[in-house]
């Protein structure tokens, strides 16, 4: 019973309470319920519009839907053709057209409707209170062909940019010159193009002064110092970049333009030179073989050959080693062989016959600089002959049988030759440098050499690019190159004209039997001085006037060892020796009468 009156007198007491406060309660809660409904009230009919005090460069959007602000802003924004740019006071054209330029409306009018929207309620919230009370501005997002803006530019740079100069360093009058540089300007394309934007997107359509950038390679005192003590240590080097029948030689020049004044090479002057004269050289598409078969002889052939692409970074890495080695040594030359990547053609040598033409067994390269063009002429008019020759296994090809009669009435002209012991104009001059490639070809393929004999004296032309002593000449018919087949299938000759390289090469193809060719370097084992000057009277000459009509040359004895094993037997091995006599200048001297 005492615990019933306790309950009655508390709930009494929770009346009074509430009587008490209740005005206190619905002051608070009715306007955070109005608030509540206001807020719920906005937000469902800015469901789908854009909230209050969103503009859209100037366009008031509040309350419109996405639509309806996209076809406001088509219907008000209109923007010129062109603008006018200018950069020290040269004005230019610059067409909105030609640049890709447009206006993104669909982006434009997402970026306006997003505003005060999203997946946080809490900021959501926030946005609603305060949307009302401050004006947003929203700039139209645009679309410019960054690509198309460049190649406008370029034009542009070509009229206002100063060229620097950057450093150099060059070889004049026997001493190193170091050059610091100049310092230049050039419009700035980043920059411009922000600009652009910044000014397009708020409908600004005035000129536009274009940003300039300076550009200053100049280096200091002390690193040119530097770098002239580094281009010192080049003086006299030269670095060979080799790849199969391509040769490139640097030196001195050369070799400073990669010297960079910072750091240790300038790669930027390295990946031009490897994309302007390597790969220029080097680089080929993969080649096809083909082959025309007729009469005993090939008419046509092409072998097949792999595609080429120099391997650039490997490449790099290479040179910059072979650049080192030369700045820290005192080795004079240094040779690199440039890195490849290979692509195998479609079509094989093997392919196209069945004679067992597969594969190049060995090759054979002359030089002829300081010819005159009748010798010139014979040397590419004697190889021809030899072109497509097929020699079937077991058989022996002779040269002179190939070549066939050499005189002026087969087309040779006249040019020097060694007659009776003196150097004359004669019919075919030329032609033993063509014989001498072929000897050098089949020692590279490992064929056995059947007939070789020496000059009579040592000829420049020959050692242009080798050692003395591999050179084979010939004369009919008393004296013929010839060389054997010994392989299991026929041997194709091919020969390569490059005049305007003074370059003759031979290719001999067929199928390789693992055979393997070592030559030894050529050694001069006793040398014998030229004879006096020789002078013969000349009536024909007016007197006192000299002409020389050959040239002094010491004699050698040259001697190297050709060895061709196979599978680790020796097949064929030869010493040959090349005994060149001491050869007089011989001068003409005139006895004549004067005019």
């Amino acid at each position: 019973m005492a615990n019933f009156f306790n309950f009655g007198r508390m709930k009494k007491g929770f009346y009074r309470v509430a009587k008490k406060y209740k005005w206190v309660f619905l002051s608070v809660s009715l306007p955070l319920i109005l608030l509540f409904l206001t807020i719920l009230g906005f937000s469902l009919f800015y469901r789908n519009r854009i909230f209050p005090g969103v503009y859209v460069v100037g366009i008031k959007a509040s309350g419109m839907t996405t639509d309806e602000l996209q076809t406001a802003l088509i219907k008000a924004v209109v923007f010129p053709e062109k603008l006018v740019v200018f950069a020290k006071e040269k004005s230019f054209d610059l067409s909105l057209h030609e640049i890709g330029f447009g206006y993104d409306y669909d982006k434009t009018v997402k970026s306006a409707y997003s505003l005060y929207r999203s997946e946080n309620f809490l900021l959501n919230f926030l946005y609603n209170l305060q949307s009302p009370f401050q004006k947003r501005e929203v700039n139209l997002v645009i679309n410019i062909d960054e690509e198309k803006l460049n190649e406008y530019l370029q034009v542009v740079s070509s009229q206002v940019a100063v060229e620097p100069i950057y450093p150099n360093v060059v070889y004049q009058e026997a001493r190193v010159v170091v050059n610091k540089g100049v310092a230049g300007e050039d419009i700035d394309p980043k920059a411009i193009k922000k600009k652009l934007e910044n000014k397009l997107s708020r409908r600004d359509y005035s000129r536009v002064e274009l940003p300039l950038k300076n550009i200053d390679p100049t280096i200091s005192d002390d690193e040119a110092g530097r770098l002239q003590e580094r281009a010192e240590k080049l003086i006299g080097k030269t670095l060979n970049l080799s790849y199969e029948y391509t040769n490139i030689v640097l030196k001195e020049d050369d070799l400073f333009k990669l010297l960079d004044p910072h750091k240790s090479y300038n790669g930027e002057n390295i990946l031009e030179f490897t994309n302007k004269e390597v790969a220029l050289k080097v680089n080929r598409e993969p080649q096809n073989a083909v082959f025309q078969f007729e009469n005993g002889k090939v008419i046509e052939f092409t072998p097949a050959k792999n595609g080429i692409t120099v391997n650039t970074q490997l490449f790099k890495d290479q040179l910059i080693e072979k650049l080192t080695f030369l700045e820290t040594s005192e080795e004079k030359t240094s040779t690199l062989n440039v890195p490849v990547q290979t692509a195998p053609p479609s079509i094989t040598t093997e392919q196209v016959n069945n004679l067992g033409i597969k594969e190049l067994l060995g090759s054979g390269v002359s030089t002829f600089r300081g010819s005159i063009p009748g010798r010139v002429f014979n040397i590419g008019h004697a190889a021809s002959k030899l072109n497509g020759v097929l020699v079937p296994p077991g058989e022996t090809l002779s040269f002179n049988s190939a070549v066939g009669e050499v005189s002026t009435l087969t087309g040779y002209k006249q040019a020097y030759i060694i007659k009776d012991g003196m150097t004359v104009l004669g019919d075919g001059g030329g032609v033993c440098q063509v014989s001498t490639t072929l000897f050098r070809a089949a020692l590279n393929a490992g064929l056995p050499i059947e007939e070789r004999r020496a000059h009579s004296y040592r000829v420049a032309y020959y050692e242009q690019n080798s050692a003395p002593g591999l050179d084979a000449t010939v004369y009919a018919p008393t004296t013929d190159l010839k060389i054997k087949n010994d392989t299991p299938g026929h041997i194709l000759v091919q020969t390569i004209f490059k005049p305007e390289e003074v370059t003759l090469i031979f290719e001999i193809y067929g199928t390789s039997d693992g055979r393997v060719a070592t030559i030894t370097k050529p050694v001069i084992t006793s040398v014998s001085a030229p004879p006096e000057d020789l002078y013969i009277d000349d009536p024909t000459l007016p007197i006192g006037q000299i002409k020389q009509i050959d040239y002094k040359a010491w004699g050698a004895k040259v001697v190297f060892d050709y060895e061709v094993d196979r599978n680790g037997e020796t097949i064929y091995e030869k010493k040959f020796v090349s005994n060149f006599r001491p050869w007089q200048a011989k001068f003409l001297r005139g006895t004549g009468p004067t005019n």
